[in-house]
């Protein structure tokens, strides 16, 4: 079935970036939307999280609340850009990560770059932990009680108990 979804995602995705709608060119998108599929499948790397279909719901959750937070971060690195003192105070701290995937993991530090003021230096994963580079150090302490690790654990399907450092 996963197969089946991501051909017509591929699909999907191809017909709306083209733009072009005669049968001739429907029909070679679709037959080679599968064709890529087949061959994806034939090197064997076609994977469960390469498509991870099942966290689709929550991660429609997420987004919504992603862009409203790197809306308050772009309006608070203006509010600093726009100071007369620049108050910076630029920092790396690790963060301690609740999720269990490398999709969950790899979800989070995109998210942390995606905020401005922040961005993922360095990713762990045996070690379960990111190196952010903060523009403040109250960016930096944000992530003691880090909400974004929660909401990402969450649509990674993590039971939370732990929080971050």
């Amino acid at each position: 079935m996963r197969l089946v979804l991501i051909s017509v995602t591929l699909f999907a995705y191809w017909l709306l970036l083209s733009g072009h709608y005669s049968v001739w060119l429907v029909g070679s998108g679709a037959v080679l939307s599968v064709v890529v599929v087949a061959f994806c499948l034939f090197k064997g790397i076609t994977d469960d999280e390469g498509f991870p279909i099942e966290k689709l719901p929550r991660a429609l959750v997420y987004w919504p609340w992603l862009g409203w937070q790197i809306v308050l971060s772009a309006l608070n690195v203006t509010r600093l850009i726009l100071h007369p003192r620049l108050p910076i105070s630029p920092t790396m701290v690790k963060v301690n990560t609740l999720q269990d995937s490398a999709v969950g993991l790899t979800t989070y530090a995109n998210s942390i770059t995606l905020t401005p003021g922040t961005i993922s230096v360095e990713v762990s994963e045996q070690g379960k932990a990111i190196w952010v580079h903060a523009i403040t150090r109250e960016n930096a302490e944000g992530f003691a009680d880090d909400e974004m690790n929660r909401r990402v654990a969450w649509v990674d399907g993590v039971a939370q108990s732990g929080g971050s450092a």
